[in-house]
């Protein structure tokens, strides 16, 4: 007969994760969601005021919550017609590698089926979205301060 010592081995615990549309995402977990994730990198997170009006002038906010701690969101423009731009998907880093956000891009895209999805991908997760299913592509453009226009 055989013998195994479990104290050795760490148990995998998948989480319940809960997704759902709010409209009263606070400041403080949409920060803290941020940070957690790595998005807050490049976001203006030291900004409360614009953090807030961030969510104040989203059309469509998924989140994800584990238990009732936010870890992921996702926040959309749209006119829920033709496009939908997802501007924010942010997974906590502990979370990451569990499907949370290809079910928050399922759940975003899910409330707008007739608009085409678009996004702008991090450096870092440019090789994520196509393993999903999503098309890249090539063209994007930037404008950051209208004095640049010609």
């Amino acid at each position: 007969m055989n013998t195994c010592c479990w104290e050795n081995v760490t148990p995998k615990i998948t989480p319940m994760i809960t997704y759902t549309t709010e409209e009263t995402l606070t400041v403080a977990e949409f920060k803290d969601v941020l940070v957690r994730s790595t998005l807050g990198e490049r976001r203006p997170i030291d900004e409360p005021d614009r953090l807030q009006e961030m969510i104040a002038q989203a059309d469509l906010i998924v989140t994800a919550r584990d238990n009732g701690k936010l870890v992921g969101v996702a926040r959309s423009i749209s006119d829920f017609a033709y496009c939908t731009y997802l501007s924010d998907l942010a997974v906590d880093r502990t979370y990451q590698k569990q499907g949370i956000g290809k079910e928050l891009i399922r759940h975003t895209k899910l409330t707008a089926p007739q608009a085409t999805l678009y996004l702008v991908s991090a450096p870092a997760a440019i090789p994520y979205y196509p393993r999903i299913g999503m098309e890249q592509y090539e063209h994007c453009y930037v404008l950051r301060k209208v004095e640049q226009l010609k």
